[in-house]
């Protein structure tokens, strides 16, 4: 018991923190000021798969055969993912975690895989932005990007209902471990880093 202490040290202190919202909430803008201002490092799901098949990694290539087989990504291989990712950066302060958990098998699966590393979640941030806000939003950054999902407002409310859907159940986990802070997700974006700044450091 005392040596897995010893392995885990320095990963005790780290802070790990998922970052929640829905489309249009400003997560990437606020992820950057969370990895600038706390010296985190970030994790996207999706980065991550990218690097990891074009370093042909024996986990990339296992992702790559089923993903041209039009098949999902297994929650292991993508913990095994992160895994690596943990354990190549020892001296990072911690990591934000955006896109991943989305599920309540994967943020157990997250949970096991970092308790091993004698690190966890620290918290769970998550934006909260009124509908109306999120559509108007999208639509507006929809007519200047060109982003073809951001033009709809019928596609544009069928994936926040599917975002409120999917993340009620991991809400529900990160609140029985009491790690859940619900941030208010409107007005300027300094006013939305001044709530995430509070909850990290409250």
């Amino acid at each position: 018991m005392h040596n897995h202490a010893a392995v885990g040290e320095p990963y005790m202190t780290k802070m790990n923190i998922v970052l929640f919202g829905p489309p249009g909430a400003g997560k990437g803008t606020q992820s950057k000021f969370l990895m600038e201002q706390y010296g985190l490092g970030h994790l996207s799901t999706g980065d991550l798969l990218r690097a990891e098949i074009q370093a042909e990694t024996p986990l990339g290539l296992q992702a790559q055969e089923l993903m041209s087989a039009g098949e999902l990504v297994p929650d292991e291989v993508v913990v095994g993912m992160i895994r690596n990712r943990l354990t190549d950066n020892p001296a990072a302060k911690g990591f934000i975690f955006d896109g991943f958990p989305r599920t309540r098998a994967q943020a157990e699966a997250l949970d096991a895989m970092l308790d091993k590393l004698g690190t966890g979640i620290r918290l769970m941030l998550a934006l909260e932005v009124e509908e109306e806000e999120l559509v108007k939003r999208l639509l507006g950054r929809g007519a200047t990007s060109g982003r073809p999902d951001d033009r709809s407002e019928e596609v544009v409310r069928k994936r926040i209902r599917e975002y409120e859907q999917k993340t009620a159940p991991l809400k529900d986990y990160y609140q029985a471990q009491g790690k859940l802070r619900p941030i208010h997700g409107m007005g300027s974006i300094a006013e939305i880093t001044a709530r995430l700044t509070a909850a990290i450091e409250g």
